[in-house]
């Protein structure tokens, strides 16, 4: 080991072993601050300092700082995960996660303001995951229509927040798709509807899943809503999913004919709450997350180290418009 080496510890060991000040160690060994500074950047540079973060839920934060940078996100939680770590799982790491940012965002609600959810196993997972405070006595609002109970329900789930949070909770009454755009505008005009998704249009946070358009990993499939014939002619025009009920493509281009037979939040509201987080993993659904992102309908997400990589692989792949 020369001089130089012996110096770079000395100064690593008193900064970061003593929690010496630069001014301090550069008074101690006759050097300048600047040269402190750089000494104790080479430490880290050359591995002589490994620093060690030990997470509650393990996190890939690196990956999860390249989808910041690359899609603008306001924060994304990634998890990482550990080989033949079984499905439910996954899924329930990836709920802790996204029960620790909607906690986050809550505890600086002002009076009045109000969360809203939809459905899916990625909202449940959250949901579940959310210890009770009632102490917040926050308003939950159903983001969009019903599905029936082959899947993790909206007004559940709904109800399960606002009993969690201490406030009232607010049903959309009326299914999620209608078979004409002229029945869901009837619906829209029923005013118990139309006050519903107007308070919608109002909330704080959303909190969503992102659904798949593929016969295995289909919401709408599972909730007998749209037959495999339906999803293959949604295929054809090249979409990918949906959110909150509305469907895109890889792009993020949503103006398709079946998001008029929705009852719900359409995406250009859903992009203008100010905070909203989407749960969703599976190699299935990385073109369904991929449009999310690229359509920036929401400001966070929550996945699995595997789903992020096979959506950055997507990403990465020149595909035409």
């Amino acid at each position: 080991m020369d001089y130089r080496e012996e110096l770079i510890a000395t100064v690593a060991s008193l900064y970061y072993q003593l929690n010496q000040s630069q001014s301090q160690i550069a008074a101690r060994l006759d050097l300048s601050n600047s040269t402190v500074s750089r000494l104790i950047r080479e430490a880290r540079d050359k591995g002589i300092v490994q620093i060690s973060v030990r997470m509650p839920i393990p996190r890939d934060i690196k990956l999860e700082q390249i989808f910041i940078e690359r899609f603008q996100l306001k924060d994304i939680y990634i998890l990482r995960t550990m080989p033949d770590a079984p499905e439910p799982h996954l899924m329930d790491s990836i709920g802790q996660l996204a029960s620790n940012y909607i906690e986050r965002i809550v505890e600086h609600f002002d009076k009045d303001d109000m969360m809203g959810v939809a459905w899916g196993v990625g909202v449940q997972a959250a949901v579940s995951a959310l210890p009770d405070n009632t102490a917040h006595s926050i308003d939950v609002v159903q983001l969009l229509g019903g599905v029936g109970a082959s899947i993790a329900h909206g007004p559940d789930i709904t109800r399960m927040v606002a009993q969690k949070l201490g406030g009232q909770y607010y049903d959309l009454h009326a299914p999620v798709i209608v078979e004409r755009a002229e029945n869901r505008d009837l619906f829209m005009k029923e005013p118990v509807v139309n006050e519903n998704i107007q308070r919608a249009y109002q909330v704080k946070l959303a909190v969503s899943g992102i659904g798949s358009v593929q016969d295995e990993a289909s919401s709408f499939l599972r909730a007998k809503l749209l037959h495999r014939d339906e999803l293959r002619m949604l295929r054809a025009e090249n979409i990918v999913g949906e959110i909150c009920g509305q469907f895109f493509d890889q792009h993020g281009n949503h103006d398709y004919d079946i998001n008029h037979r929705i009852i719900g939040i359409d995406l250009d509201h859903l992009r203008q709450i100010p905070n909203s987080i989407a749960i969703a993993r599976g190699i299935l659904k990385a073109h369904s997350i991929l449009g999310v992102l690229n359509g920036r309908f929401v400001k966070v997400l929550a996945t699995d180290d595997v789903t992020a990589r096979a959506v950055l692989e997507l990403a990465n792949m020149k595909t035409p418009h």
